[in-house]
C-alpha cells in the first residue's frame, strides 16, 4: 500500500513528536484515542533512514498506520486499497 504525505498533530512529552493525538487524511481531521502500536524501523545503518510506525484508532472507529522520518521531519499515512465487490 502506499503512502501519502500529512500534517500530523504530536503530543512532546520527554520528547518531541513523541505521540500522534491528530492527522489529516481526505480533507479532514481525525482524532486519535488510541494508540494500538508502534514499532521503529532502520536507524542502524547510516543509510537507511529511521522510521517510526503508530497504528491508531480514531474517534470514530477507523484504524489507520502513521509513518514519521526523522531524518526529513516528516509524517506519512499509509493509504487504504479500496475494496471491490
Amino acid at each position: 500500500m502506499p503512502y501519502e504525505p500529512t500534517e500530523v498533530e504530536c503530543y512532546s512529552g520527554y520528547r518531541v513528536n513523541e505521540r500522534p493525538v491528530a492527522f489529516i487524511f481526505e480533507d479532514r481531521r481525525w482524532q486519535v484515542t488510541e494508540v494500538i502500536d508502534r514499532w521503529h524501523e532502520g536507524g542502524l545503518d547510516s543509510s537507511e533512514p529511521a522510521l517510526d510506525y503508530y497504528k491508531v484508532r480514531t474517534i470514530e472507529g477507523r484504524i489507520f498506520l502513521l509513518r514519521y522520518n526523522s531524518l526529513f521531519d516528516a509524517w506519512a499515512i499509509r493509504v487504504p486499497q479500496k475494496t471491490s465487490h
